[in-house]
């Protein structure tokens, strides 16, 4: 056994600051520098063990076998104790091994809830007044890359939770309420409630210590039972004869500590699995006081499907709720089983007290004294984990921006989820005597049977949006290539690999349906973290850059075949992520034949086609083949832009000259048409569409320097409307962007305006013009709604008609530090409104990153506008450092919106802090 000396040794030495590079540069790497350096395969070595459970495996789309692909009924929180999941287990701060084969989670009880606690309680989007919604409080507090070290708090109420009050409240709320939060219920009055915070700290790849620290926050002493659960995710009752099944036993050693033994040496290696992947034995080793209990991962039948079931095995999934619960004499007197827990109850935790549970799951067999070594493990990684994050943090971050950073990145970290899912045996079914109801094949994904998952993945949120979905991913990967460029690139490589991109070139959207169209931002993610890795490692991966950009080649492909109806470069995309921006569902065709044409649409195609230039410029340097696709893209390019303001015999354009914006076009079959007079993201989206290349830079490139000299030459007219040449200082650079220069003054001035997207928190999803003055498309309007949305598309709670969205703000930001650097002085933005002075593009994209960071930041009352009126969030001491990273934003106050944990790309908060910091 190693000592604490030997774990500690090798400590870090201090960092210096780099201002050519904008990043720390560490004179001697950090322990946990070193274990990612390590452990680059997930499979084995740090990173093997982690995170990767979901908090909600319940109602969606994997474990969702009904006839009508109601996912929310089928599978409701109500059976979810009872109900063996097929495609992946979930828990409360859980943990498991890469393929998700052992799990391990803890359960709490309060003596007075109808219902163990072993998951997340939330609403269902039909029971939500703004669709889905977790209704508890939780926090991801720290996490390191390899997850050596992790540490989750859990707000647990003394008091009944009050469920049938949150759904009954909500339910009959409108849309024009707010939700019914688990806080407004009263329940956390008196401070009655436990914090439990649940710590992780690896001795080794393979040895995990657990702390769980439960305090009593209350005025009077409170119980609380605590069960530490281990199971194994059931992979063995599926096909038309169960297989052998692992187990979990009692063991008795010299130790006086209580311990189970996991063993999954009889179990069937999944085919899919290309190697034979087993854990061993494994040794959970818990304090003595606890009674152990054990039953197994299986469905309760008649519970789940009526009365005329029977259970496969005597002792199913939901034994330890009914023995706490009702008392029932349910579990496994033999003490085996494939589901195990040991349940420890305190009576009276006194008011400021706490209780201290201290495990530790292992692959060491004869441990002496396992559990002395627990506390010292966790203070050791945590000291690691913080001397890792002082080479994270920018040096001139506050300490408050420092915890926001670090928080947004542990939640981004906790957002990992083992993703199973073989769309193929999801159709068809597992056993073929007992197909699915056929009507499942037509409803969703029949089109995605090449799609098969065993990958950790990183997922927008693991309780409302369990599941990966492709532009949240490309953000998510920007965010993680700050502490994990690996694990970044992994990502991005996954949705273009074989199993995930589809035969035709389509990146499939997200679960509920694969073919839905998400912006085409993959090839900006990939751009972006190939050059975050090369200057944060010091080597450019070009390997990872030149797989991915010929998969990038195929899905560009598939866009111009799929979207480009008439072949004029102006694309119709459908919903494109922005749920209810518009009058009409962009998902739906119009049923009289007319299309929308749309700018958003086309802006992302222009800048696709920019990235794929850039791309294929940095190949071309050690490969001269790649010029000719450079000349290519750089081509498309300026048909594609050139189209948004007049191509194709059109006698309409995107460009709107009088409102000095870009809008979506309805064309009708005869040929009328109408502009869609909407300030929103969707005209704004164009300016994405920017890239400077300087005379200097490009000189080395002879046939692209070539192709570039004879478009300019010959094709001027359509090109100079979109290549605009700068000259300043002697130096050529030739800026590309959608817009002219009067465009650019014209569109930018909008942007900054306090009257119409300029909130004080970023920019606005669609104009505070349309408050007085929506736009009205038959019996259809869009106001200005800064909060929640009024109508009920794509789920209900996705809001893009005033809201502030991150992931949209750092690109425009992007996209103006880059009009920055090609214009400099000669361009910027003019005042908004009489007496404001001209802005400089680079100080407006400052401007939107300060006040952007700003949502989450202390004010000069103490306050975060994040969390609005919450008078809890705002003044308790253990509540006020605690950051929740919203899916979205209120237009005109900042407050916190939609999904509570929508860290996938809110997290881009840490990129913000990281570049404007320095």
């Amino acid at each position: 056994m190693q000592t604490t000396s030997q774990l500690a040794k090798n400590a870090p030495s201090p960092c210096k600051f780099s201002p050519s590079l904008g990043m720390r540069i560490r004179s001697m790497p950090s322990k946990e520098h070193e274990r990612l350096e390590q452990g680059r395969d997930d499979a084995s070595g740090w990173r093997r063990w982690g995170p990767y459970v979901s908090d909600r495996a319940w109602a969606t789309v994997r474990e969702d076998y009904s006839a009508n692909g109601d996912a929310w009924d089928y599978l409701p929180h109500d059976l979810a104790r009872s109900k063996a999941y097929r495609w992946g287990e979930d828990g409360i701060a859980a943990i498991c091994d890469r393929y998700q084969i052992l799990v391990f989670a803890p359960a709490f009880w309060n003596g007075r809830d109808p219902i163990l606690k072993e998951r997340l309680f939330g609403l269902s989007s039909p029971e939500g007044n703004h669709g889905e919604d977790v209704k508890e409080y939780y926090f991801h507090l720290d996490c390191t890359p390899t997850h050596s070290y992790m540490r989750f708090l859990y707000k647990y109420p003394q008091r009944e939770f009050p469920y049938e009050r949150l759904v009954n409240e909500n339910r009959h709320r409108s849309t024009a309420e707010p939700e019914f939060e688990l806080l407004d219920t009263a329940i956390f009055a008196d401070d009655a409630y436990f914090d439990i915070t649940i710590e992780y700290a690896k001795y080794s790849a393979e040895d995990i210590c657990i702390r769980i620290e439960a305090i009593n926050r209350g005025a009077n002493p409170a119980p609380l039972h605590i069960l530490p659960h281990l199971w194994f995710r059931n992979t063995w009752a599926w096909g038309p004869r169960p297989s052998p099944e692992p187990k979990i036993r009692m063991v008795r050693g010299e130790s006086a500590d209580l311990c189970l033994v996991s063993d999954d040496s009889e179990l069937e290696p999944q085919s899919s699995i290309p190697v034979t992947y087993r854990l061993g034995s494994r040794f959970f080793h818990a304090p003595e006081g606890g009674v152990p209990l054990f039953t197994d991962n299986e469905t309760n039948m008649p519970r789940v499907f009526g009365p005329g079931h029977a259970n496969r095995r005597p002792f199913v999934k939901d034994a330890f709720h009914r023995t706490l619960i009702d008392g029932d004499s349910c579990t496994n007197p033999l003490q085996i089983g494939t589901k195990a827990a040991i349940h420890y109850r305190f009576e009276a935790v006194a008011p400021s007290e706490s209780v201290v549970l201290r495990f530790r799951l292992t692959d060491s067999p004869g441990l002496e004294e396992p559990l002395d070594e627990v506390d010292r493990t966790i203070e050791l990684r945590r000291r690691e984990a913080d001397e890792y994050y002082e080479t994270i943090h920018p040096p001139t971050a506050t300490a408050d921006e420092r915890n926001i950073q670090r928080q947004a990145l542990a939640s981004l970290l906790w957002s990992k989820q083992s993703y199973l899912f073989d769309v193929e045996l999801w159709l068809d079914g597992d056993n073929p005597n007992l197909p699915p109801p056929a009507s499942r094949k037509t409803i969703r994904n029949e089109h995605w049977r090449h799609l098969n998952s065993l990958r950790v993945m990183t997922v927008p949120d693991k309780w409302e949006y369990p599941w990966f979905a492709a532009w949240d991913l490309a953000f998510q990967c920007v965010v993680f290539a700050l502490v994990d460029g690996e694990f970044a690139k992994q990502q991005l490589w996954l949705l273009l690999f074989e199993q995930f991109q589809h035969p035709n070139g389509q990146i499939p959207a997200y679960e509920w349906e694969f073919s839905d169209l998400n912006p085409p931002v993959h090839a900006w993610a990939v751009w972006r973290v190939y050059n975050m890795d090369r200057i944060r490692s010091g080597k450019a991966d070009r390997d990872f850059l030149e797989r991915c950009f010929h998969k990038l080649l195929i899905n560009f492909t598939w866009w111009i075949n799929k979207v480009d109806n008439k072949g004029n470069n102006i694309f119709e995309g459908g919903f494109l992520g922005l749920d209810n921006i518009t009058v009409v569902d962009r998902s739906t065709r119009c049923a009289d034949g007319s299309r929308l044409e749309q700018s958003d649409a086309t802006g992302w195609m222009g800048m696709f086609c920019l990235v794929l230039m850039r791309i294929a410029l940095e190949l071309a340097k050690e490969d001269r083949v790649y010029e000719a696709l450079a000349s290519k893209y750089f081509q498309h390019y300026i048909y594609v832009a050139a189209a948004m303001k007049n191509m194709g015999n059109r006698d309409y354009q995107l460009w709107d000259e009088e409102d000095g914006f870009f809008y979506d076009v309805l064309l009708y079959p005869d040929g009328r048409y109408r502009k869609f007079r909407v300030r929103s993201l969707v005209g704004l989206i164009p300016l994405f569409a920017v890239e400077r290349l300087e005379e200097a830079w490009i000189e080395p490139f002879k046939e692209f320097r070539e192709n570039f000299d004879w478009f300019m030459k010959n094709r001027g007219k359509l090109a100079r409307s979109v290549v605009h040449t700068v000259e300043r200082a002697g130096q050529v650079t030739h800026a590309l962007t959608i817009l002219n220069q009067d465009q650019l003054r014209r569109m930018t001035t909008r942007i900054r305006d306090p009257d119409e997207f300029l909130s004080d928190y970023g920019v606005r999803s669609l104009s505070k013009a349309h408050e007085s003055h929506p736009f009205v498309f038959d019996s259809s309007e869009v106001r200005y709604e800064p909060a929640e949305s009024i109508d009920r598309i794509k789920g209900g709670n996705s809001n893009w008609r005033g809201p502030i969205w991150f992931p949209t703000g750092f690109l425009l930001i992007e996209s103006l530090r880059k009009l920055g650097k090609a214009f400099g002085e000669h361009l910027g933005c003019p005042a908004a409104h009489p007496g404001d002075a001209s802005l400089p593009f680079n100080d407006l994209a400052r401007e939107i990153a300060e006040r952007q960071i700003r949502v989450f930041s202390r004010d000069a009352r103490g306050r975060r506008p994040v969390y609005g009126s919450s008078q809890k969030f705002q003044e308790d001491p253990h509540w006020r450092d605690l950051i929740l990273f919203y899916e979205y934003f209120h237009g005109d106050n900042g407050t916190g919106l939609g999904a509570s944990h929508q860290t996938g790309w809110t997290a881009l908060v840490a990129s913000l802090i990281d570049e404007w910091r320095h």
